[in-house]
Order: C-alpha cells, then sequence, then structure tokens
C-alpha cells in the first residue's frame, strides 16, 4: 500500500488526513525503521508493508467504532505502538496509555511520541497482569485495545479488568478469530464482558482476513482476575 492507496482507502472510510497527519506517519515508519536496526521491533520494514500492515491495519479499528470523542485508550502489549499510536495520529482527541513488559520499547515508544510531538500519551512499563490489579487503573478506561497478543481466552483476562462498566475492550484478530472467540467465551463472561459486535472484513491489496471483536463490559470483573504474571497464559480460563 503506497502513500496514495493508504490516503483514498481511508477517505473511502470518512477518515480525511492533514498534511502534518501524513508527515507524522512518514516520521513514524522513519523512526521505526531507523531503531528497528537496533533493537527488535518488527519484521515488516518495507514501507509499502508498514504502511498496509501495521498503520492502516491498526485504523480500522477506527471503521467500526467512534474514536472522535474524547476517550481514555489503554493498549496491552502494543509493541512498537500498534494500533493505538496509529489510532492516535488519525484521531487526535483520544487519550493514550501503553503498557508493554519490554522497557526497550518502552523507550522507543517515548522517543516516538516526542518525535510525533503526541500529547496525551502515556507509556508503562509492566506486566499487563500486575497493572490491571492497580487501583488507578483497573476498570478506567473507556476502550481497551489489543493486536496480536495473545488468544482470546488469555487477552480476555488482561484486558477486561481495564475496562470501565459501559466501556468497551476492542480485540484486532486475523483469521482465526471466530475460533479463538469461541474458545474464549467462558472466560469473556467470567471476567464481566459480553460480545456486542463483530466484523469481518479483508486487509486492501494482500486480501487477508481480519476480524474486530467489541466486547462491552457489563459487570465488575472478579477481584481475583488478572491472576499472577505468566498464570493467565499458561493455565487459561477455558
Amino acid at each position: 500500500m503506497n502513500t496514495e492507496q493508504f490516503i483514498n482507502q481511508l477517505a473511502e472510510k470518512g477518515i480525511t488526513l492533514t498534511p502534518l497527519q501524513l508527515q507524522q506517519y512518514e516520521t513514524y515508519y522513519e523512526t521505526l525503521v531507523d531503531w528497528n536496526e537496533r533493537m527488535n521491533l518488527t519484521a515488516i520494514t518495507e514501507k509499502e508493508e508498514v504502511y498496509l500492515k501495521h498503520f492502516y491495519d491498526s485504523i480500522t479499528a477506527g471503521f467500526y467504532f467512534d474514536f472522535d470523542k474524547l476517550l481514555k485508550v489503554c493498549d496491552v502489549g502494543a509493541g512498537a505502538g500498534f494500533p493505538s499510536l496509529p489510532l492516535k495520529i488519525a484521531f487526535p482527541n483520544i487519550e493514550v496509555t501503553i503498557v508493554d513488559s519490554l522497557n526497550k520499547r518502552i523507550q522507543f515508544l517515548e522517543n516516538l511520541a516526542k518525535q510525533l510531538q503526541l500529547e496525551n500519551v502515556h507509556f508503562i512499563h509492566n506486566r499487563a497482569e500486575t497493572f490491571g490489579r492497580l487501583p488507578e487503573h483497573r476498570e478506567s478506561y473507556d476502550v481497551v485495545t489489543a493486536r496480536a497478543v495473545a488468544r482470546m481466552s488469555v487477552l480476555s483476562e488482561l484486558c477486561l479488568p481495564l475496562v470501565k462498566q459501559g466501556g468497551v475492550f476492542i480485540a484486532m484478530k486475523g483469521a482465526g478469530g471466530e475460533d479463538e472467540l469461541q474458545a474464549g467465551k467462558k472466560a469473556i463472561a467470567l471476567l464481566g464482558g459480553r460480545l456486542k459486535e463483530s466484523y469481518s472484513f479483508t486487509l486492501p491489496v494482500e486480501e487477508s482476513e481480519r476480524n474486530i471483536y467489541h466486547i462491552e463490559k457489563q459487570k465488575p470483573t472478579p477481584k481475583k482476575y488478572p491472576r499472577k504474571p505468566g498464570t493467565p497464559n499458561r493455565t487459561p480460563i477455558e
């Protein structure tokens, strides 16, 4: 996906980018590739692939949810900032908190945010299991996002404790999303969530399948969740 295709495809979805926003994506790409030479941030470094598989793919969350409002968004295990930072560029009003377990990635994100001159972005070095138990963060976010972090049963335990009642957990998945969703139904319900909407589509150019699930937080998450670091992955709720 070249820059022109990126602009046109987003415009078709009602997202019009300013010259400043386009420059921010360009700077994001350049900074990502520069830092990637020193640390492993992404296997995808070709410009057209980054624009398609990282930037555009991240922004697809905004096709099915109104990010134009003032929202507190938490991104769990964002890695090099996906999906929350491409969303932040497209929808500058949102306040973004990224939690990631690797301090080197946090350093990259802090540097990137300065380069992009982003406001209302916070980067926290922590395990999601520990972070989800902190009173100042637990059940305090309008939206919690995650992309390619873990299977749904595990991801629900990491994300739903952070979503406030009435808020939404947006899970971004690939072709296996429906199987994961079925396997994660017990966990979602136990943690206070309910599937509200699901969206299936193909990514332009390469035609790969994508699934986005909106899981609404209906009731508080039981206090015992999330469990200790590593436990959700080793013994998922099933």
